[in-house]
């Protein structure tokens, strides 16, 4: 029933007429295709925003490369949320953000398979020499091939720090490949006959070790020449986490005594990366920071902080929030 002198188009009042607009600020390269679809019908999608765009801000899909710190905080005094893609907050200021009550969303999970299949990427490329056979059959330098020691997983162990979502996955994939698993993380639950109690237990006893936990003054130059010196001999080590972990000049030197015979990186500090001498060595891959960013990692993560964002703005709670 409509009130005295209303229509009944009138007063049933759609609730895009009703909510106030909302934007939605682009920090960094976001694909509109993959964001406007999740937007309610109120909220409007602002790529390369200006001065003005900033200060009207309610939400900010943030990109890994961008920084937000006090200062671009301070510019965008409505701002209700940031929604970083990815799990990495080194260039957010989550305890500032906090402070002013904007939660900082992340995307737990988006890119967790990218990741772990870029481990093995680097693993077998080492492991079977892919470089230097390839350079052999490009070179007509055919008969040079059994100069080359092509190695295997099967029967071999490998060695996991930091046992969450990515580390878990890297594990499932390697019992396809028959490697035996170990994994030490002090704050998730590994399986007692895969579970090392130090970083230097699994360092001994693996013949492979890759990289999975965050950037923190602790673990700054986890992977240290006193630790590559506790790994067997030919060991090779995978850094698709954080570039700050591995000190790339221990890892240098390992390379040239033959300690380690390996050396795959996808993260570097700073980025992108002043050249260094472990660069040029030949039983190093190097791909620029792209093993989590492939074309489906990218639409899961960019969605993912999009949702993460429409949830907040309406009240709802995110998947997941960045801790201080």
């Amino acid at each position: 029933m409509a009130w005295p002198g209303c229509t009944l188009t009138s007063s049933r009042m759609t609730m895009a007429s009703i909510t106030a607009p909302q934007i939605v600020v682009a920090l960094g390269d976001v694909e509109a295709g993959l964001v406007e679809p999740v937007l309610a019908p109120h909220q409007h999608m602002i790529h390369n925003p200006t001065e003005e765009d900033l200060a009207r801000a309610d939400a900010a899909i943030v990109r890994a490369a961008y920084r937000v710190d006090r200062e671009l905080l301070d510019r965008m005094p409505a701002l209700r949320v940031i929604a970083r893609t990815g799990v990495g907050t080194d260039l957010v200021d989550v305890a500032e953000a906090n402070r002013r009550g904007i939660p900082v969303v992340i995307t737990p999970g988006s890119n967790t398979a990218s990741v772990a299949e870029g481990v093995f990427a680097h693993l077998l490329a080492l492991v079977k020499k892919l470089s230097t056979l390839t350079s052999l059959v490009r070179d007509g330098r055919w008969e040079d091939r059994s100069s080359v020691h092509v190695g295997d997983l099967e029967g071999f162990t490998l060695g996991i720090i930091g046992y969450g979502r990515i580390g878990r996955r890297v594990a499932r994939i390697a019992e396809a490949f028959d490697l035996s698993v170990l994994a030490f993380d002090p704050f998730a639950d590994v399986p007692a006959g895969s579970r090392c109690d130090t970083v230097e237990e699994l360092l001994r006893r693996s013949d492979f070790v890759t990289l999975h936990v965050p950037l923190t003054q602790e673990n700054h130059n986890l992977i240290n020449a006193e630790r590559i010196a506790l790994m067997p001999a030919g060991a090779i080590l995978i850094n698709c986490s954080r570039g700050g972990l591995v000190d790339l000049d221990a890892a240098h030197d390992a390379l040239l005594t033959g300690q380690l015979a390996g050396l795959g990186l996808d993260v570097y500090d700073p980025e992108p990366p002043a050249h260094h001498p472990v660069f040029d060595h030949q039983n190093v891959v190097l791909t620029p920071h792209l093993m989590g960013f492939t074309r489906q990692g990218m639409v899961h993560t960019v969605r993912d902080a999009a949702k993460g964002a429409v949830d907040v703005l309406a009240g709802r709670t995110p998947a997941a929030v960045a801790a201080p």
